[in-house]
This record gives structure tokens, C-alpha cells and sequence, in this order.
């Protein structure tokens, strides 16, 4: 077997379809950046049919739903550039190497919002874009607000923080208004579990 990824994200899976069958033959890097590395696996199938995949191998991600003691849900809006538009969704953000994503979560609430929390549910986890990546992430409900300074980033310049009431963002969600995965995630979870009214 060729070398596999030796990026702190990577998912083993070998391991995880071993059960099923599977197998990987071969494992080769075709691009690699400081967010992401795509990959082409060469693949034995449980019936014995070899395939080759190309994927991309990304660290995992969080996304907060925080809510407020007047049920308003912190809602950001900014341009995404790869969406070539701007969109609501919830805080969120990559997993740094070495960190857990409950650490991220709060990171990444306290560095778009400025606001902390201490009440903390995890909602689950969300497989992001399945045959293209192996890209997870993790979703957090957040309660027990206070509010602080935003620590923005270059690229979060424009990102503005709304406190919409959470029937609306639930509304959003089912309208296609909050197309995030993580985001759209978090929201439903929260609402189907009977945790956020």
C-alpha cells in the first residue's frame, strides 16, 4: 500500500470499510494547501472491482447555535467567496491541530461573536459532502450568553452578527435561506430534540 495521508485530519478509511469489504490499494497526494490536500485512491470494492477515487481530505469543522435567554439565535452574514455571494449561517469554523472541537467551538463563537457561553450541548456530527470529501462537522448548542469584542479575521471583515428570534431561523432553514450544512444542522437538530422552542 502507498503512503496515506499523514495530515493531522485525516480519516482512516481503511479502517472504516473494512467491515464492508473494502480496501485501499493505493494512495496518492495530488494537491496540498494549508486548508485542505486532494487526494486519488486506487480501490478494491467488496465484489472485487477496482475503482479510483479523488477526494478531498480537510479538517473537521464546528458550527454554534447560540441562543440567548429571550431565544434569539446569533445569525452572522457575510460574503462567501467560494459561493460567489453572501450568506446567513451560523458561527463556525475549522478545527486547529491539536485543539477539540468543543475548544473550537468556543473559539470560534467568542472570535465572530464576541460572545461566550456557559452551557454547552453537542447536537451531533454532519458528513458535509459525501463522495467528495471526507469534511465533518461538529455542531454545538450554546447557552448562557455574555457578550464581548468580536476578534475577526482579514477575511471576516464584513461579517455581520444578527440575534434573530429562533422560530425565524428555523423558517430560514426550510426556505433554503441557510444553506450551510452545519448550520441547517444544528438548527433542525435542535428544534426536532425539543431543546431550543
Amino acid at each position: 500500500m502507498d503512503r496515506v495521508p499523514t495530515t493531522w485530519w485525516t480519516c482512516d478509511v481503511v479502517e472504516s470499510r473494512a467491515g464492508a469489504g473494502w480496501s485501499r490499494l493505493t494512495s496518492e497526494q495530488v494537491f496540498s494547501s494549508e486548508w485542505f490536500e486532494v487526494r486519488r485512491d486506487g480501490a478494491l470494492r467488496p465484489d472485487g472491482s477496482s475503482a479510483v477515487y479523488d477526494h478531498v481530505v480537510a479538517p473537521p469543522a464546528v458550527t454554534v447555535l447560540a441562543v440567548d435567554a429571550r431565544g434569539r439565535v446569533a445569525v452572522t452574514r457575510q460574503w462567501i467567496y467560494v459561493h460567489g455571494q453572501a450568506q446567513w449561517r451560523l458561527p463556525a469554523g475549522r478545527v486547529d491541530e491539536g485543539e477539540t472541537p468543543a475548544a473550537a467551538a468556543r473559539r470560534e463563537l467568542a472570535e465572530e461573536t464576541g460572545v461566550s457561553a456557559t452551557g454547552w450541548v453537542e447536537l451531533g456530527v454532519v458528513n458535509c459532502a459525501d463522495s467528495l470529501t471526507n469534511h465533518r462537522d461538529h455542531a454545538f448548542l450554546a447557552t448562557g450568553l455574555t457578550d464581548g469584542e468580536q476578534r475577526l479575521e482579514a477575511g471576516e471583515a464584513d461579517l455581520r452578527v444578527h440575534r434573530l428570534p429562533f422560530g425565524q431561523v428555523v423558517e430560514m432553514v426550510l426556505a433554503g435561506e441557510l444553506p450551510h450544512a452545519g448550520s441547517s444542522f444544528a438548527i433542525l437538530a435542535a428544534h426536532v430534540k425539543g431543546i431550543v422552542e
